[in-house]
């Protein structure tokens, strides 16, 4: 897997030397955003490098693995597009994102001729019987974890490394579940997002941008689709254990602004990320230390979201207790979101969720 770790972080580089005036940080707006965590414009083509060495990637799998993961990288390709517009300055609204990444899906549908096929429900797992239905499901669970990706996206080396911690989660279940050449189709892919760290973690020298984060979550769901199909004892209950963290973090943000009566897609500084940060800021740093509680963030939330993650590959093949884990850490999640909200909000109430709105804005 070195070679794709060296491939990205080359990438990257040369993206940094060149810095290419078509990929300049034209979106200068995103330092003013209501979520955002930085204070310079930065570069966003980070996801041009992981995606050429992901793309460069299927060279060093198996041979029977190859057409599959190139038809990935192929249906990837209009997400990819779609996202790299964005992270240069053309202006995507919600429904165009979902386009794509509904698209994305279906073209990955048509060219592996796969669907999630079961959830480990005997009611849902009937329903799923019927071709339309899990093709439609399949778009909905896929979009879902690309949003999700792209929604954690939001200190350095975040969503890097959660998509690191998920790849390689299901490169060790592929392992427990005699399926060496899909483990290293996950590692490849934690690979690029590591080459890729190195230039993002700790001071967001590049970003991952849009078209990063999507395609690291598009491929990352399609690969835990691809083993539920191929491995018939492990559980879907797993895989959701595996992916927790950006799930639970994306249904969250949407419970809470449909409470709040607003809009979905409309961004704040709620997630769980960014309170950690206030918190660390409140508690220790200061607000002038922005440069070491961002990365500061990262590493808290690595290590809790691991824990779901290791908890899913040990549970890979026993579904009910996945079933009870997954319980366990969404009360868990809860329950200490709303704690830090609510200390977070004495020293200075409103503060969290304050600031306009830029619109066109990464949410």
């Amino acid at each position: 897997m070195f070679p794709v770790f060296l491939l990205s972080s080359s990438c990257c580089a040369a993206l940094l030397l060149a810095r290419p005036r078509a990929l300049s940080p034209t979106r200068r707006d995103d330092v003013a955003a209501v979520q955002a965590a930085h204070r310079r414009p930065t570069q966003r083509s980070g996801g041009i490098a992981v995606f050429l060495a992901l793309a460069a990637g299927a060279v060093t799998l198996p041979a029977n693995l190859v057409q599959t993961y190139a038809a990935l990288i192929a249906a990837a390709l209009p997400l990819f597009l779609v996202g790299l517009l964005e992270d240069i300055g053309q202006p995507m609204t919600p429904l165009r994102r979902l386009a794509a990444a509904t698209a994305s899906s279906l073209l990955a549908t048509v060219l592996l001729g796969l669907w999630i096929g079961r959830v480990d429900l005997a009611a849902a797992d009937a329903l799923l019987r019927f071709a339309p239905v899990a093709i439609l499901f399949t778009s909905f669970a896929v979009v879902g974890i690309v949003n999700a990706f792209n929604l954690i996206d939001g200190m350095n080396g975040l969503a890097s490394g959660i998509g690191s911690l998920t790849a390689m989660g299901l490169g060790l279940v592929a392992l427990h579940a005699g399926q060496a050449d899909l483990a290293q189709a996950a590692f490849v892919i934690a690979a690029a997002l590591l080459g890729f760290l190195v230039f993002n973690f700790p001071f967001g020298a590049i970003f991952l941008g849009d078209s990063g984060a999507y395609v690291t979550g598009f491929l990352l769901a399609w690969m835990s689709i691809i083993l539920l199909d191929r491995v018939e004892e492990a559980s879907a209950w797993a895989m959701l254990l595996i992916f927790f963290w950006p799930v639970a973090d994306t249904f969250l943000a949407m419970l809470r602004r449909t409470l709040a009566g607003r809009r979905t897609d409309q961004p704040d500084r709620l997630h769980f990320h960014q309170f950690t940060m206030r918190a660390l800021e409140i508690l220790w740093l200061g607000r002038q230390r922005r440069f070491l509680s961002n990365p500061a963030t990262s590493v808290a939330i690595w290590v809790l979201a691991s824990a779901p993650v290791l908890t899913g590959v040990v549970l890979w093949n026993a579904p009910g207790a996945a079933v009870r884990a997954l319980g366990f850490y969404a009360l868990l999640f809860a329950l200490t979101y709303l704690l830090g909200i609510r200390l977070l909000k004495r020293p200075r109430r409103g503060a969290i969720a304050s600031g306009p709105v830029v619109p066109g804005a990464r949410i």
